[in-house]
């Protein structure tokens, strides 16, 4: 169970970066499969690799994990963004996605 979640969480994290289980391989020093194998369920990376992942992704541990998060580098990217708004920006911002949140 837990390794068809990480594979998949693998696999959508990835296509969100728009880049090929081959390069991502690559890119972390492992062999052109070494993703693809992970996603297909036929290996599990060692925590030093899974760590390799993350830092690719550009996200902690915890946000992997977290199923809540469907992008957590834009997710990480915004909220940087936010921080440099003042506090009347950022009531406005906050009203915004209230706005959109019940809507949806």
């Amino acid at each position: 169970m837990y390794e068809e979640h990480f594979a998949k969480r693998i696999t959508e994290l990835r296509e969100k970066r728009s880049v090929s289980a081959r390069e991502m391989s690559l890119s972390i020093g492992q062999n052109e499969s070494y993703i693809n194998r992970i996603e297909n369920g036929k290996a599990f990376p060692s925590m030093q690799g899974f760590f390799y992942i993350c830092e690719y992704l550009n996200i902690t541990p915890k946000e992997f994990f977290d199923e809540e998060v469907l992008d957590p580098a834009r997710s990480k990217q915004l909220y940087a963004q936010l921080e440099r708004l003042t506090p009347t920006q950022f009531a406005l911002v906050e009203e915004l996605v209230q706005q959109l949140l019940r809507k949806g």
